[in-house]
């Protein structure tokens, strides 16, 4: 039954059009599916998510989909080269620094709206 790909998240657009140019110009990603003209599926890192038509885009107040990195910091960099912008605040008990928060274990992380304004993070995991 579960033998599949299973999908990761799933990630409200209300511009499919204007989404499909976010993770394809600023994310390098293409869609690998479609599911009829109002959702597209991306697989990266052995996992898929779809982003889907939704009338409810951006509502989210919390990361929607997250994805491990080994470097957050240079992740930073070359996405915010390709345009990105990352979501800058401060956290009790943690720094940030250029857009990258530490946490007192070490774990990194990172955030930025999609197109949609879902909430989208990088995560380093501490050493």
């Amino acid at each position: 039954m579960f033998e599949s790909l299973p999908l990761g998240a799933t990630l409200p657009a209300s511009d499919i059009a204007r989404a499909k140019a976010f993770y394809g110009d600023q994310l390098g990603l293409k869609p690998v599916d479609s599911y009829e003209d109002n959702s597209l599926v991306y697989e990266t890192g052995g996992a898929r998510f779809v982003v889907y038509q939704s009338a409810f885009a951006g509502t989210n107040q919390a990361t929607a989909a997250s994805w491990e990195v080994d470097d957050v910091a240079g992740a930073v960099r070359e996405l915010k080269s390709r345009g990105v912008e990352f979501q800058e605040f401060e956290m009790e008990d943690m720094k940030m620094v250029d857009s990258v928060l530490t946490a007192p274990d070490g774990m990194k992380a990172a955030w930025f709206f999609d197109s949609e304004r879902n909430i989208i993070g990088l995560v380093q995991p501490a050493p």
